[in-house]
C-alpha cells in the first residue's frame, strides 16, 4: 500500500464548503487504497488576520506569542478537515505540529524543521486513519515552545512530512493546475508542463515564481520526494495531473529553456568611487549580511585609477535599511557617492538544457537589445541567466524570452 501527503492552501481551504470540497479529493485517494496524510494552511486571509491582531496588542510584540497566536488558524483548519472527513465516512484525526511532533530550531516566526517523529501518524495509518496535519508549525523541545516556519511554511511542512514517513509522493494542491513556463497573466500563450527537475523548479521559485515555496523545493530535492502541483478546483472524481516535480533524468526530453521567472520586488544600489583594493568588499556587504539583507546580482566595472564602481540589487523591502547601512559605513568603505533605483526587474530564463548548449544567454540578449531594452546586471548559473531591466519592460521581455526559446503553446 502506498503512502500519499497532500497539501491544501488558504484558497483551498478558504471555505467550509471548500473544506467539503478538499475532503472529497482526500476520499478519492483513500479509496484508490492510499494511506494519507493531510496537510491544510489557514483559511485564506486568517494569517493575515491573526498577525493584524499582534501588531494592534504591541507593534514589538513577543515573537514566542506570535507563533503561539499564528499558528492557531492551522489549527482550525485541520480540526475542521476531520471533521468533514468523518461526515462522509472516512476515519480522521486532526494533529497539529507540537503531537507529532515536528521539532524545530528556535528562530520563532521563521523556524526550520529539524526532525519529524511520526510514529503517531504511522500508527494510525494501520488503523486505516486519515492524519489531517496542521502545516505552517512545529515545536523548538528545549523550551516546549510553538513555532512557525514563516510564509509558505505548509509547503514545506507537507514535503518534509512526506520524506518522514516515506511517502510515495507529495500532492500540493492550490489554486492553480500546475507550473507555467511563465505567468499566463502576463504570456497567455503560456502552457502547464507536465515535469519540472527539482533544480529548475528550485531556481523558479527563487527569482519570481509564486507556485512553491523555495524551502519547501530543497527539501523534496535533498530527500527526493516526487512532488505534484494540482489545483484544488478540479472535479475531485477526474481531476488533472498536474505538473510533476522530479529528478532530471526521470525527464525524457529535457527543453534547453523550461520557463521564464520574474521579480518586481528589486531595487538597485550603486557605489560610485570605491577603492579598488582588498577588504572593500567585505566592508560592503558584511553589514548587509548582518542585517539579515540579502544581495542579488553583483557588477563591478572595470578599475582607473584604483576606483572603481560598485552596482548590485538587494529586496525592494529592504532598499531603505541598506541604503542607511551603507551611508553609516562610508567612512569606513570610502565610496564617494551612492545613487538607488526602485523602478527596476529581474527577468531569468531556466532550463537544465543550458549546461549542454552554448550561447543560450547570448541569443537572449540579442532579442532584448532588438526590442530596444537596457540590461542595467546580468547574473548565471549553469541552468539560468538573469537581467535586471527597468521595470516598465518586463511584460515585453518576459514575452520576447519566451517565444524566443519556443514556449508558447500552438
Amino acid at each position: 500500500m502506498s503512502r500519499l501527503v497532500m497539501k491544501f492552501g488558504g484558497t483551498s481551504v478558504a471555505t467550509v464548503e471548500r473544506i467539503h470540497n478538499v475532503a472529497r479529493h482526500v476520499k478519492r485517494e483513500v479509496e484508490a487504497g492510499h494511506q494519507v496524510a493531510v496537510v491544510v494552511s489557514a483559511m485564506s486571509g486568517k494569517t493575515n488576520e491573526l498577525v493584524a491582531w499582534c501588531k494592534e496588542a504591541a507593534p514589538l510584540h513577543d515573537m514566542r506569542e506570535y507563533d503561539a497566536v499564528v499558528a492557531s488558524g492551522e489549527q482550525v483548519t485541520a480540526g475542521l478537515l476531520a471533521i468533514a472527513l468523518q461526515k462522509i465516512g472516512i476515519s480522521a484525526r486532526s494533529w497539529q505540529g507540537w503531537q507529532i511532533p515536528v521539532l524545530t530550531d528556535d528562530a520563532h516566526g521563521a523556524a526550520r524543521i529539524q526532525d519529524i517523529e511520526a510514529k503517531g501518524i504511522l500508527g494510525g495509518f494501520t488503523r486505516g486513519e486519515v492524519a489531517v496535519v496542521a502545516g505552517f508549525q512545529g515545536i523548538h523541545a528545549p523550551t516546549g515552545r510553538i513555532t512557525t516556519l514563516g510564509r509558505g511554511g505548509s509547503d514545506t511542512s507537507a514535503v518534509a512530512l512526506a520524506a518522514a514517513i516515506g511517502a510515495d509522493r507529495c500532492d500540493i494542491y492550490t489554486d492553480v493546475d500546475g507550473v507555467y513556463t511563465t505567468d499566463p497573466r502576463v504570456v497567455p500563450k503560456a502552457r502547464r508542463m507536465e515535469k519540472v527537475a527539482f533544480e529548475e523548479m528550485l531556481e523558479m521559485a527563487s527569482l519570481g515564481a509564486k507556485v512553491l515555496q523555495v524551502r519547501s523545493v530543497e527539501v523534496a530535492l535533498v530527500h527526493d520526494v516526487p512532488t505534484y502541483v494540482r489545483s484544488s478546483f478540479d472535479d475531485p472524481e477526474n481531476p488533472r495531473s498536474g505538473t510533476l516535480i522530479c529528478k532530471e533524468e526521470d525527464i525524457l526530453e529535457a527543453q534547453v529553456v523550461t520557463g521564464i521567472a520574474f521579480s518586481r520586488d528589486e531595487a538597485q544600489i550603486t557605489l560610485r568611487r570605491v577603492a579598488d583594493k582588498p577588504g572593500v568588499a567585505a566592508a560592503v556587504f558584511m553589514p548587509l549580511a548582518e542585517a539579515g539583507i540579502n544581495v542579488d546580482m553583483i557588477v563591478q566595472t572595470v578599475s582607473e585609477d584604483n576606483m572603481t564602481d560598485m552596482t548590485f540589487t538587494v529586496g525592494a523591502a529592504d532598499y531603505d535599511r541598506a541604503r542607511a547601512l551603507l551611508e553609516q559605513g562610508k567612512n569606513g568603505v570610502g565610496f564617494a557617492s551612492i545613487s538607488g533605483a526602485r523602478d527596476v526587474a529581474k527577468v531569468s530564463a531556466i532550463g537544465v538544457g543550458m549546461r549542454s548548449h552554448a550561447g543560450v544567454a547570448a541569443q537572449g540578449f540579442r532579442a532584448l537589445a532588438d526590442k530596444g531594452i537596457n540590461i542595467r546586471a546580468i547574473t548565471t548559473s549553469e541552468i539560468k541567466f538573469s537581467v535586471l531591466i527597468d521595470a516598465a519592460y518586463t511584460e515585453l521581455a518576459v514575452r520576447t524570452l519566451h517565444t524566443l526559446y519556443g514556449l508558447d503553446a500552438g
